[in-house]
């Protein structure tokens, strides 16, 4: 592979949030299917305080980064939305500086496909979520 950029965050913190990403989603997804019976309430009110929880974890996770870390995972994610390309991975990231502000975590947890983008982002620095799914 080319030289592909460094990155201030390590590949294993993004899968982590890539990971909370997709078990929130996929509470989200239950609650979701489980709001058509009547009879799951107490099934159902469980599942939301899971959503919360997962989320809340991931908003913590997110602002305990320094602030490299979390301009780049910004930037990564819009590297995998499309916004970009590694080349221009130096734009990407100074846009993503100069809009970084204390609500980043809410942002990053408020975008649909979070991590598909950002699988999608660290795919194109050669890293696969696979390689990382044992360890976490």
């Amino acid at each position: 592979m080319r030289n592909a950029p460094s990155l201030s965050i390590s590949p294993e913190k993004v899968f982590f949030v890539v990971a909370k990403s997709r078990q929130s989603d996929s509470t989200a997804t239950e609650l979701d299917a489980n709001s058509a019976s009547a009879d799951d309430d107490a099934v159902h009110g469980f599942e939301d305080h899971s959503r919360i929880t997962d989320r809340s974890e991931l908003s913590g996770f997110i602002r305990g980064l320094n602030v490299d870390e979390q301009v780049d995972l910004v930037a990564l994610m819009w590297l995998g939305r499309g916004d970009g390309d590694l080349d221009s991975w130096r734009d990407l990231r100074s846009e993503a500086s100069r809009a970084h502000n204390s609500r980043t975590a809410r942002y990053l947890i408020g975008t649909p496909m979070l991590a598909d983008y950002l699988e999608e982002a660290l795919s194109q620095f050669g890293k696969s979520f696979e390689d990382f799914e044992a360890p976490l």
